[in-house]
């Protein structure tokens, strides 16, 4: 028996801000791998017959961190006063506007096991592609740590010891050797240039990070990069398909499902488009049709797209496709690894090849002197 789902009206939810006081006692985030479980923990409980207040009891005794403690026994305590799942979740910013809007889909629907299920699933998902990334980031991360180290202690402590001693000689030194010691003499200078730059960078970026033309230019920035870019287009996507495949599976409507998804993803290419979609879509066109205006949306996307629309099999199509780019993100940080530790052994190697010539080039002539002598 299939879901009427025009009965279902979408409730407003105040999008997360800068707020303190009541928001900041129950509110911070909590990591996709603490909400998977969550999810599960509910969904079993619920489908063992445990009422929610209960379940939340359950949970609150799980866990040993304050803050997700006291942001459990706040949604208890609204449940037990007999308000609705929506109302109580919604206190506490734990959950995002797409989160609260499932479950209250869920909710509304009695479908709430199956709608947990679908969450503990998404989350599943993106914990798996943080994952990867940060497989792919660590080594790099740690081998440019090592040689920011090593080069700060060359230039601190190595090269005074080769001045000291080419001073005594007071031989004529190459132009390279000059450069380095200079590097070296004025090392607190470039040092508070550089924090500068990126203290200013970083308040650019605070200030700026909300204006749509910065996010424009940044993320169109990011998608042009080699092996980056196409990475990063492939998390998204696989991001708003997961996304199109829970709440479709949840017989939320195609608008509707757009509306939670832009209030979900924080990616420009795919925030500015959703309102042209959703009007198309409203206007009588086709899912498919109002996709491929936009280029961010891929042909084997739209293709793949225009069949299950034929049969009325979206909600597997977009599970499908979650898939699919899930496992490309997984091949392409693996070839990006490859790719990026080559890369830094010879930029590692350039540097600290070319401290160590420029100390050891006078040594040359320093021999001939005393040879000579």
């Amino acid at each position: 028996m299939e879901i009427d789902v025009k009965k279902y009206k979408r409730k407003k939810v105040k999008k997360p801000g800068k707020n303190l006081g009541f928001d900041f006692v129950f509110g911070g985030k909590v990591s996709d791998k603490l909400k998977m479980i969550m999810y599960r923990e509910l969904k079993v409980m619920l489908k063992s017959g445990v009422t929610l207040e209960e379940a939340f009891s359950l949970l609150i005794s799980q866990y040993k961190n304050k803050k997700i403690i006291l942001g459990l026994k706040k949604i208890r305590e609204e449940l037990l006063k007999g308000k609705t799942l929506f109302f109580s979740i919604s206190q506490v910013k734990f959950f995002t506007p797409f989160e609260i809007n499932s479950l209250s889909i869920g909710e509304q629907t009695k479908t709430l096991p199956r709608v947990l299920e679908e969450l503990e699933m998404f989350f599943e998902k993106k914990n798996k592609l943080k994952s990867q990334i940060k497989t792919v980031l660590t080594y790099p991360a740690f081998v440019i740590s090592i040689t920011l180290g090593v080069l700060v202690f060359m230039l601190r402590n190595v090269v005074p010891m080769f001045r000291k001693v080419f001073r005594q000689f007071n031989s004529d030194l190459p132009s390279l050797t000059k450069k380095i010691i200079y590097v070296s003499d004025n090392f607190s200078f470039f040092l508070l240039i550089i924090i500068g730059v990126c203290a200013f960078v970083f308040l650019f970026y605070i200030k700026f990070r909300d204006s749509d033309k910065f996010r424009r230019i940044t993320s169109n920035g990011v998608l042009k990069t080699p092996f980056i870019g196409s990475m990063v287009k492939s998390i998204y996507l696989s991001r708003f398909c997961n996304a199109m495949g829970l709440l479709l599976g949840a017989n939320v409507s195609i608008v509707e499902s757009l509306t939670l998804i832009k209030e979900m993803i924080m990616f420009y290419p795919i925030e500015s488009s959703i309102d042209d979609i959703k009007k198309e879509i409203v206007k009588g066109k086709s899912l498919t049709n109002s996709l491929k205006k936009h280029t961010f949306y891929d042909n084997r996307m739209t293709s793949m797209i225009k069949i299950s629309e034929e049969v009325n099999e979206l909600e597997d199509m977009f599970n499908y496709l979650a898939s699919l780019y899930s496992e490309e993100v997984e091949i392409k940080s693996k070839r990006i690894g490859v790719i990026i530790e080559p890369i830094i052994i010879i930029v590692i190697g350039s540097l600290v090849g070319v401290i160590l010539i420029a100390m050891y080039l006078p040594m040359f002539d320093l021999s001939k002197i005393l040879n000579s002598n």
